[in-house]
């Protein structure tokens, strides 16, 4: 049986109570498969998201619905090597979950 992660929608609930994603520049850090990119994404005006974990980026790249391909990028990166590298760019919001 697969296990179904926040099923009532409550993430999403409290993710959207505290951001308005409309038209926002996000840094997902930790964003493994998209699990979360996926709940807000629609809303954004662009999506860096960001994992350590190849797998995790290759899972979430094949699943980018056509409409936000040309809105979300994954990258296979650390927190660190992504600053280090990418230190130019701006965000509005940064967010993570289950990323500790």
């Amino acid at each position: 049986m697969a296990i179904i992660k926040d099923p009532e929608g409550r993430e999403t609930t409290a993710l959207h109570a505290m951001v308005d994603f409309k038209d926002m520049r996000v840094l997902e850090i930790g964003c493994g498969n998209g699990r979360l990119t996926w709940r807000y994404a629609e809303n954004a005006k662009h999506v860096t998201a960001i994992d350590p974990d190849g797998n995790k980026i290759e899972a979430a790249k094949a699943q980018i619905p056509e409409r936000l391909k040309s809105r979300i990028r994954f990258l296979e990166s650390t927190l660190a090597d992504f600053v280090g590298t990418f230190n130019d760019i701006g965000f509005d919001v940064a967010i993570f979950s289950w990323s500790l």
